[in-house]
């Protein structure tokens, strides 16, 4: 009997490696978040957060592949590459933000990043929720809901980072420290943006197919 999943490849298995690639984006997050907390902790390397990109980069190039062996999909061809490469920018965004800390601990101090991880967190964990039910097809109107969280998530970034560069601005702090939070707070800005970027083409993606 001629197997039809053989001829056309597995359709779940692009859900499974975008669900792997948003848990790893979702893992980079987490794993800023601890090193904005303690700063100083001398035992935070950029280690981790070279292996979870590199991780995510594996997944994409695996997705890669799969569309190259896969004749039909679920989901069209652009957008399952598009979604890929949203979700790939969220890890690769959070490691340079790791690598300027680790660089200029000594001149962080007591920055106080706790909003901005506050943002990070639930922009991600919005993307992982309707990346993970993007297979259950979700109702367009429940993409919508999930996708304005973000929006608004976004929004309130951008006011914070107008309040933050107010407060570089004001000539309290040094030169340098002020070139160092500002290249700070635009990734982590950028982070929150990545997020959005994803959940836009989840909801492109829904629309289409609705």
């Amino acid at each position: 009997m001629i197997s039809f999943q053989k001829i056309f490849g597995k359709t779940d298995v692009f859900y499974d490696l975008l669900e792997a690639s948003v848990g790893q984006a979702r893992q980079s997050v987490q794993a800023l978040n601890k090193l904005l907390s303690q700063p100083a902790d001398p035992s935070q390397t950029i280690d981790s957060f070279a292996a979870t990109r590199r991780e995510d980069k594996k997944i994409t190039q695996q997705i890669d592949e799969a569309l190259c062996r896969t004749f039909v999909t679920e989901l069209e061809r652009e957008d399952i590459e598009a979604l890929a490469n949203a979700l790939y920018k969220i890890p690769k965004t959070v490691e340079k933000i790791a690598e300027r800390v680790l660089i200029s601990r000594e001149r962080l101090g007591s920055v106080d990043f706790s909003r901005q991880i506050k943002f990070m967190d639930t922009a991600v964990d919005v993307v992982v929720t309707i990346i993970s039910e993007l297979r259950k097809k979700l109702h367009l109107e429940r993409v919508k809901t999930l996708n304005e969280k973000i929006q608004q998530v976004e929004g309130e970034a951008d006011k914070l980072i107008l309040e933050c560069l107010r407060d570089l601005y004001t000539g309290q702090k040094d030169a340098v420290q002020v070139i160092i939070l500002k290249d700070l707070y635009d990734l982590m800005e950028k982070v929150v943006d990545r997020c959005r970027d994803a959940g836009n083409v989840v909801a492109h993606i829904v629309l289409k197919n609705s």
